[in-house]
């Protein structure tokens, strides 16, 4: 199976910038309603994915300072659990593999340029559509 075929475009993706502040990160999360969400370089390149989690760690240690969030970058949030992304060349058995851990894989081209995303749920969608197909 081709990953483009599970694919989420970068177009159709909310993400954020490394050089974004942490009030920007946390807007972006709260407008959209995310708990986690991708983190590219200005260059397009797939950085990270932050969670909610790694930013309640970072307010936590900067004592619920609003100022601190409005003047600190995202570069500067530790990540607890960083998500692997993809190359575009990916195998269904890699991509199920990550998706037992994460929400969405990023997916990137051979230069790590993020190009999108495949979501859990479509895999999921996917494989229950292949199996009613082939009960019939």
């Amino acid at each position: 199976m081709n990953v483009l075929f599970l694919l989420t475009p970068k177009k159709d993706v909310d993400f954020v910038y490394d050089d974004d502040t942490v009030r920007q990160v946390i807007e972006k999360m709260q407008v959209h309603r995310f708990s986690v969400i991708p983190v590219l370089g200005q260059d397009g390149t797939y950085k990270a994915t932050v969670s909610d989690g790694d930013i309640l760690r970072f307010i936590y240690e900067c004592n619920f300072d609003k100022e601190v969030a409005e003047s600190r970058y995202f570069k500067e949030i530790n990540l607890y659990r960083p998500y692997k992304a993809l190359s575009i060349d990916a195998n269904i058995g890699e991509i199920l593999e990550e998706a037992t851990n994460q929400n969405f894989i990023p997916i990137v081209d051979d230069r790590n340029v993020f190009i999108g995303i495949v979501k859990r749920k479509e895999i999921i969608k996917y494989y229950l559509e292949l199996n009613k197909n082939n009960k019939k």
